[in-house]
């Protein structure tokens, strides 16, 4: 089937039409030069006969996410909306001059470099998530490469908030890196969004999408079942190590309960290939909450401070400005007392003293209550990353399997385990055990690290043990 023409560039103020940069089943997508500030744009307008109210909706919605989302250094920018003369919604978007979807089929993108936009990319899904939005469409032609070679994740257009999805959603899915549960009954969940990371990351690797067959039958249909029941071919790359295959067919596991437990698990997997490699290890990047509990003075009122509020707290109108995306605090606003009396009078000079005190009793208050937030500030961004003791190992002699085992030396959220099997690390885990499958005579050596934003703590005392079947 032939792909339709793009619509005609609407005529936008402000905006000098260059240039068609592709078309969708919902929009089109120009390039324009913004006037004031000079730069060029992108801008996606829907197409005229789709705009229904709720395709509307779904149109706003994206640029609501978009907007709250767009300062995450991997989510593609958002500087405004509006809608045109003649009725279509827009959307004005930084320019990227490329997508992934147009490099890795015709490129072998290097290993070094997969990893780490798989990091970012994960980093950005991670804050959707942290937001309570699914993004439902990852994919290498969803990723864009910004002017400085910087992939941001983009097109929110069939995203949905965590926890109202149904099963009747109509949204249009791309089969190649949707996930098993998806594809029977169009779903979505975070371990969904796992399989698309780990789909996506395949595919840069392998130049392909993971269950299309070089040659062989590639419709949707046939996709689809062997998403469904086959097993996960390996890459193919000489230079993709075993461990990595592993984080991959992870990922992919037709089982939700089986895969990475968050997009966060499915980084540490990948920080860990990083160190096994000896490579540098690309940043985890998600908002967290402790710059909550930074003070942040507004000079239109002094007496205003950030502070972590109760879960009922709503923030008001003026709070809303000093919210950053991912944050799941609320800002609680102090206010002086604002009413005066006439200068000059008597109540006002035999108040005088009274008010000074109150002021400095004021401000004392106020500092107390800085010192204490720096302090907490200080505390919880300064508590050391715990350290494993007492490495267990024991022996099954029927199978050869070696079972490392150990306490939990105190895991926060998003912390998770790298365990070292004779120096070569395994992928991040939550769990407490390692089963081993060795072969007789072996000597096996574990060490249990624990990893937190991105860091590595010190590692375990080594736990040494001897396989021998035959004893």
């Amino acid at each position: 089937m032939s792909r339709r023409l793009p619509s005609t560039a609407p005529n936008l103020p402000g905006f000098s039409f260059v240039r068609v940069l592709g078309s969708g089943g919902f929009a089109d997508v120009f390039l324009y030069e913004q006037n004031m500030p000079r730069r060029l744009v992108a801008v996606k307008v829907l197409l005229a006969e789709v705009v229904v109210d709720a395709a509307r909706q779904m149109f706003q919605a994206e640029a609501d996410v978009m907007a709250q989302l767009s300062s995450h250094p991997s989510i593609l920018t958002v500087y405004q909306a509006s809608v045109a003369a003649d009725g279509r919604p827009y959307l004005v978007m930084e320019f990227c001059p490329s997508t992934l979807g147009q490099r890795y089929r015709t490129t072998s993108l290097p290993l070094a470099e997969v990893l780490a936009i798989g990091v970012r990319i994960a980093s950005a899904v991670e804050t959707a998530h942290r937001n309570g939005v699914l993004h439902r469409d990852i994919k290498p032609s969803n990723i864009l490469t910004t002017a400085y070679g910087h992939p941001v994740l983009s097109d929110f257009g069939i995203a949905a908030r965590l926890g109202a999805i149904s099963s009747t959603d109509a949204v249009g899915l791309s089969v190649p890196w949707s996930a098993p549960e998806v594809l029977i009954d169009d779903a979505g969940t975070v371990a969904s969004e796992v399989w698309s990371l780990g789909a996506t990351v395949y595919s840069l690797l392998a130049g392909r999408s993971p269950f299309e067959q070089p040659g062989g039958d590639n419709a949707v249909g046939r996709v689809s079942a062997r998403i469904r029941n086959g097993k996960l071919p390996p890459t193919g790359r000489d230079d993709v190590p075993v461990s990595l295959e592993r984080v991959l067919a992870r990922a992919m596991s037709r089982r939700p309960a089986d895969r990475q437990s968050s997009a966060v698990e499915f980084v540490r997997d990948l920080q860990a290939v990083e160190e096994e490699l000896s490579l540098p290890q690309t940043p985890l990047e998600v908002v967290t909450e402790d710059w909550a509990l930074a003070v942040a003075v507004d000079l239109d009122e002094r007496t205003r401070i950030i502070s972590v509020p109760s879960a009922a707290t709503t923030p008001d109108r003026r709070a809303r400005r000093t919210r950053r995306p991912g944050d799941r605090m609320g800002a609680t606003t102090l206010r002086s007392d604002t009413r005066s009396e006439p200068s000059g009078s008597p109540s006002s000079a035999s108040h005088a003293p009274r008010r000074m005190l109150w002021g400095l009793s004021a401000v004392a208050v106020l500092l107390v209550g800085i010192a204490l937030a720096g302090a907490y500030l200080v505390a919880s961004t300064t508590t050391p990353i715990p350290v494993v003791t007492g490495v267990r190992a024991a022996v099954d002699d029927d199978d050869a399997t070696v079972t490392f085992t150990w306490d939990d030396p105190g895991l926060q959220g998003g912390d998770a385990y790298l365990v070292s099997i004779d120096g070569a690390p395994r992928p991040a885990q939550r769990d407490e055990r390692l089963d081993v499958v060795a072969s007789d005579g072996d000597h096996l050596c574990a060490s249990v690290t624990v990893t937190r934003d991105g860091k590595t703590g010190r590692p375990s005392e080594e736990r040494c043990v001897d396989v021998d079947t035959e004893g």
